[in-house]
């Protein structure tokens, strides 16, 4: 039964460095390569937690002890689960390209204003670099505008309906322009990144484009163009 509870108990303890890895960076315990730092221990930890568990379920099968058995299973299980959350991290960060600056108009992305400002910390920049377009297409060939059935100001209160229904924190919202700004937080590590939307009459209905931008990192695991995505799926 001591290799059972001793696999849970690494298990669990992994599960703890998890969770603490987003909160400690949230409020300034730790740097964000170290809390990433964190996210990998708690995975090598899993891993061990998985491989007692499996020990333990491989001895208790021996001798018939159903309990055990059932133990070290658990207790595989939850070392597997806690691996998988770093590694399905690097696997997203792997298959993304290093950038963090989406945008549906690659010629004429529209552009931050309010948020300006509150972004004057942040370590990544508004500024597109040259090979950023070709990088997107590249890596995000679906990434396009949408034109809404509907005019300019009907599709304004629709869009800003479905950005405050995602959650974001509205900056700034002008129907005059068609202009929309707003800051989408992450819940575990408190990532901020920021995102513009543009309405521009378009025929007989306005056409939407969105930018969303991150305030930290190289990359972003592909948050900012799934986050386009979902929003565009919701306004259709």
């Amino acid at each position: 039964m001591l290799f059972s509870l001793l696999a849970c108990g690494i298990a669990g303890f992994a599960f703890v460095l998890l969770a603490l890895a987003g909160p400690a960076y949230r409020i300034g315990l730790l740097s964000l390569s170290n809390a990433f730092t964190l996210l990998q221990w708690g995975g090598y930890v899993g891993v061990g937690a998985a491989a007692t568990g499996a020990l333990a379920a491989v001895l208790a099968y021996r001798r018939g002890a159903k309990l055990r058995l059932a133990a070290g299973l658990i207790g595989m299980a939850a070392g597997l689960s806690a691996f998988a959350v770093p590694f399905e991290w690097q696997r997203r960060d792997r298959a993304a390209p290093p950038i963090h600056d989406i945008t549906t108009d690659l010629e004429n992305p529209p552009a931050f204003r309010a948020v300006v400002p509150l972004r004057r910390d942040a370590p990544n920049s508004l500024e597109r670099p040259p090979d950023l377009g070709e990088l997107q297409r590249q890596a995000y060939p679906d990434l396009g505008p949408i034109t809404v059935p509907m005019p300019l100001d009907q599709a304004f209160n629709r869009a800003l309906a479905v950005a405050q229904e995602s959650g974001w924190t509205i900056v700034t919202a002008d129907s005059a322009s068609g202009h929309i700004e707003a800051t989408d937080t992450s819940r575990w590590f408190g990532f901020e990144d920021d995102i513009v939307i543009r309405l521009t009459p378009w025929g007989a209905g306005t056409r939407v484009d969105v930018r969303s931008v991150s305030r930290v990192g190289q990359g972003d695991v592909g948050a900012n163009a799934r986050r386009i995505r979902r929003y565009l799926d919701a306004l259709e």
